[in-house]
């Protein structure tokens, strides 16, 4: 019986581990990194490892090879912050479109930053209006790719990752006069976005929008000045303000479609 082979396009904090839970499972795992250091890290733990960097590496050959084979392709890697973040990421995924084929599947790890503010709930059917230039990014990669893609495609929107040496209480420590510190945080565990990733996979959710973010949307002021105590540090002042401005993701989708239970379903646990 053939292997299930797995693609990962960035094999970052997310990506490495994710590939690991692949290989753990008795999946074949091709993964990228953009630096030649990495390259040990990824043998050490099963994958076959690829370097390059789209938008500026140009071999055709390479991402054919890393693509070949795969039965599923993971994007998992986030827009460079460079002025030009909205078309810079687009052309690094023109780049490698054009290898996927026909018959594989692909996971797009994108973020809820494609949502605004709406001092309310915010789910898959809402029109988005990204208001910073990275959820601008996200968004217009995410149109590319179901433009191309189709049905083929699952896009997966990741709230605020956490989790292991990803410590939420460096995030904000020392910092004064930050606002809207009663605005709920929109949060997702490492552990959940790979059990999120791997259910697609299982389950072939394919042609879907899916959030991805923890049940319980602790307050912004009690969330990081807990953080930053657990770790030693100076914790972070919030203005005292009248009005607020947020958006709170909802994850029914993903407990519905996917009959996904959340593994760490309240960030408060991780800070306390």
């Amino acid at each position: 019986m053939k292997k299930t082979q797995i693609s990962i396009l960035g094999c970052g904090w997310l990506g490495l581990a994710l590939a690991k839970n692949f290989i753990a499972q008795h999946y074949k795992v091709k993964g990228s990194t953009t630096s030649q250091d990495k390259v040990a890290t990824l043998q050490e733990a099963g994958i076959q490892p690829y370097v390059f960097t789209l938008g500026t590496t140009n071999d055709a050959t390479l991402f054919a090879d890393f693509l070949a084979n795969s039965d599923v392709v993971v994007i998992n890697f986030p827009p460079k912050r460079v002025a030009d973040i909205v078309n810079m990421y687009q052309e690094q995924i023109r780049a490698i479109l054009p290898f996927i084929k026909a018959e594989q599947k692909v996971v797009f790890v994108s973020s809820t930053s494609v949502y605004q503010n709406t001092n309310d709930w915010v789910s898959e059917e809402l029109e988005n209006h990204p208001e910073k230039e990275s959820g601008k990014a996200v968004f217009a990669a995410e149109n590319l790719l179901r433009s191309t893609l189709q049905n083929r495609l699952t896009i997966l929107r990741f709230a605020g990752l956490f989790g292991y040496d990803r410590v939420p209480g460096r995030f904000l420590a020392n910092k004064k006069e930050l606002s809207n510190g009663n605005a709920p945080v929109n949060m997702i565990h490492q552990d959940d976005c790979i059990g999120l990733i791997m259910t697609v996979i299982k389950r072939k959710a394919w042609g879907e929008i899916i959030n991805g973010c923890s049940d319980v949307h602790p307050l912004r002021k009690r969330f990081y000045v807990l953080a930053a105590k657990k770790l030693g540090l100076t914790p972070p002042e919030f203005k005292k303000e009248d009005s607020v401005s947020f958006k709170k993701v909802s994850n029914i989708k993903s407990k519905m479609l996917l009959h996904y239970t959340y593994k760490r379903p309240n960030p408060l646990v991780f800070v306390m």
